[in-house]
């Protein structure tokens, strides 16, 4: 199926769409610094330059958006055109996050990753429930968690 939009529209489109400061991570920051946590941003030396960098507690934060990473939840659903293109590119992010997690919880960095449904949607947790765990995480000991949706289909 051809695109519905020309070459010039569609690139104007998709260089739209950010990867970094989204609203999601800008709660997530915003949030977190008011409860006097403190943080480097999009550290490019550590693997997959996670969102926020907590040097103090080993830790590291990804805001991940559930269309981009795959996530099965009610925000993500598989593009019905250009399918094949999507599925490689959507597995490739997949694969590439688990290297990046393996690489980091290798190097003794603790990983979060706070999905968009926990943040927007019908799935949605309240903002301050989702803070309430990201700040018992960081001043855990769990090596690796995710903060998900309500109704999230993976376990």
């Amino acid at each position: 199926m051809t695109d519905v939009v020309d070459k010039k529209t569609r690139s104007r489109m998709m260089a739209g769409i950010r990867s970094k400061n989204t609203k999601p991570e800008l709660l997530i920051r915003k949030g977190l610094f008011a409860r006097g946590f403190r943080y480097r941003l999009h550290d490019k030396r550590l693997p997959g330059s996670p969102d926020l960098i907590f040097p103090q507690h080993n830790a590291v934060i990804f805001v991940h958006g559930c269309f981009w990473h795959g996530h099965d939840c009610g925000l993500f659903k598989w593009p019905t055109t250009h399918h094949e293109f999507w599925k490689e590119k959507i597995n490739n992010n997949k694969a590439r996050d688990e290297i990046n997690i393996t690489q980091l919880l290798s190097n003794e960095w603790r990983v979060l990753t706070v999905w968009e449904c926990a943040i927007k949607g019908p799935e949605r947790r309240p903002i301050d429930s989702v803070l309430d765990k990201a700040d018992r995480w960081l001043n855990g000991i769990l090596p690796r968690d995710e903060i998900k949706g309500l109704k999230t289909l993976r376990k």
